[in-house]
């Protein structure tokens, strides 16, 4: 059977799935026909795991049952506890996502899919791509690349196909924002620097809305309890996502009382701090390039954080000109994915893409310095800076501190902080030296970075010529072969609930949403239809439970805007 071209957008809000066909991306509907599944993944009472629409939806109702935005912890040791005992790592939930997308595409394309290409915010470290490689392993899926999101967004968008442009991809998503400028030369794709903030995204400015209303009304999050607080987020969701000239009061009732928030100037100040945040990265970008932005030929925006006016008047603000988004924002990246995928099995409607990417953050290692007749240990000495293109190979050298010193142990961090000890350590090198003053011996230190994450030191001291070898791959923390085989283990027990039942338990939990979020006869009505659906059920007659779905659907779409 021919392979297919799959690519992947594992996002932190919704995830999507797109496929090479006939000469162009093709998004792949779930088992409700939308093109986007919420990321995320809840319990239900019955021990059975739910993803997408449907834990959604439960994030107000069964909020201490219900993971979201877990991909912002990707590569941690964070645990979700989803209650009744059960907690997985934010790999484990991933990789919940992936299946459901896998499967959903099987049932869609008429045949088993296996190797994909996902797509990963610029900024993550090797040890975030590797735990969403590992998701995808869980999930039954083989990753052949792992690309960027901005520059997923760039081959969606075809830049690639004007040659010698500049293009900055402004990526703001639910929880990560990018900042990458590609240049073009040819099929040449190559990524000139990088920026980022894994915890900025659609989600904080969420947060600052509710942030904002507790501080107005007088009231500590620690004071509310986890379902109330989760209305709230509901509410502060809605109000962001609305047009502007379409903002108007929140209205929040707890314990009692009823409170409402909204004027222009208090959205303002919530979201200035953030917007504020938005923009050190992208001159972090520029002035890392040395480009001007008056040189960019386009700015794109990607991602569906993007449809703020707050950033959109940022972004031409900025730069002076308006940013390219005549594609959907929330899909450009899986389209871009798959059209990686297309070039990879070479496919004939894809020209020839050749991509040089960055390393995105500075390595180097832990060094002694003096400064005013003083010793300060611990100190970062870049070998490899951000951004540089790779592969690379860099060299430095060191000279020994103490008389009569035996060994030398190279300590490997990569970070962009002064002090080691802020930074990530990632590895380490013991090498014996010769016993001399302090000063006389010295040791050369190259460090070889490739394009898969790999980092290679080599450590020669000058003396004696002699040379050590360590090849440190940057594995993920909790990932050795037993503990992989252990969360395989234990997600065999895990119990999805089926494809073709997710419509009926997606509608009954959008009704208890919004049940929870409306008041008198808004609620009285919302009840009605939560009976009137459970009978359905109770009948198991599929055709009538489908007529009644259909028509209920449309009446939540009509009345509750917010379900």
């Amino acid at each position: 059977m021919k392979s297919l071209a799959i690519g992947i957008d594992l996002g932190t809000t919704n995830s999507l799935i797109a496929v090479w066909q006939d000469g162009k991306s093709k998004l792949i509907p779930n088992s409700l026909g939308q093109i986007m599944t919420p990321s995320a993944v809840s319990l239900d009472e019955d021990g059975s795991l739910l993803v997408g629409a449907a834990a959604a939806a439960r994030r107000v109702t069964h909020p201490q049952r219900t993971a979201v935005a877990f991909k912002r912890f990707m590569g941690s040791e964070h645990r979700f506890e989803l209650g009744d005992g059960h907690s997985y790592t934010p790999t484990e939930l991933s990789s919940f996502v992936l299946a459901s997308l896998k499967q959903d595409a099987e049932s869609f394309l008429g045949q088993e899919i296996n190797d994909v290409v996902i797509s990963v915010p610029a900024y993550f470290n090797d040890e975030q791509r590797k735990h969403t490689a590992f998701a995808a392993e869980l999930a039954g899926l083989n990753v052949v690349r792992l690309i960027n999101e901005p520059t997923a967004a760039a081959l969606a968008y075809g830049l690639h196909e004007n040659s010698d442009r500049l293009s900055l991809v402004f990526d703001l998503g639910g929880g990560t924002f990018d900042v990458t400028l590609l240049e073009y030369v040819g099929p040449v794709i190559e990524v000139r620097s990088s920026a980022g903030d894994n915890f900025l995204g659609g989600e904080d400015f969420t947060r600052a809305i509710a942030d904002a209303c507790l501080d107005s009304w007088g009231l500590k999050a620690s004071e509310v309890d986890s379902a109330s607080m989760a209305l709230l987020l509901a509410k502060a969701e809605q109000l962001k996502c609305r047009p502007v000239r379409e903002r108007g009061k929140l209205c929040w009732a707890w314990q009692g009382k009823e409170f409402e928030w909204f004027t222009p100037e208090a959205l303002a100040r919530a979201w200035q701090p953030l917007l504020d945040r938005l923009r050190q990265p992208v001159e972090r970008a520029l002035r890392d390039s040395r480009i001007n932005p008056r040189e960019l030929d386009n700015v794109v925006m990607v991602g569906g954080s993007t449809r703020l006016w707050e950033a959109q008047q940022l972004v031409s603000q900025l730069f002076g000109k308006m940013p390219l988004r005549h594609l959907d924002p929330d899909t450009v990246v899986a389209q871009g994915a798959s059209v990686q995928a297309a070039c990879r099995l070479r496919d004939e409607a894809v020209q020839e893409i050749i991509m040089t990417d960055v390393c995105p953050y500075t390595l180097g290692i832990a060094i002694s310095s003096e400064v005013n007749g003083e010793s300060i240990n611990g100190l970062m000495s870049p070998i490899i800076e951000r951004n540089t293109t790779i592969p690379a190979s860099r060299e430095q050298h060191y000279y020994t501190t103490t008389d009569d010193q035996t060994s030398v142990n190279v300590l490997v961090f990569q970070g962009e902080r002064p002090r080691v000890r802020d930074n990530v350590f990632i590895g380490d090198i013991t090498v014996p030296v010769p016993p001399a003053p302090a000063g006389a011996e010295c040791i050369a230190v190259r460090f070889s970075y490739n394009v898969d994450g790999l980092l290679e030191v080599d450590v020669t001291v000058q003396s004696t010529g002699e040379k050590i070898e360590r090849l440190i791959d940057r594995s993920p923390n909790g990932l050795s072969e037993t503990q992989k085989q252990a969360s395989r283990e234990r997600l065999k027990a895990v119990k999805i609930h089926p494809r073709d039942e997710m419509p009926n338990r997606t509608l009954r939990a959008r009704l208890e949403s919004a049940y929870a979020q409306t008041l008198g006869r808004e609620r009285e009505e919302v009840m009605h239809w939560l009976n009137q659906f459970d009978a359905v059920l109770a009948g198991q007659d599929g055709h009538e439970i489908r007529r009644v779905r259909e028509r209920l659907e449309s009446a939540l779409a009509e009345s509750i805007q917010f379900s």
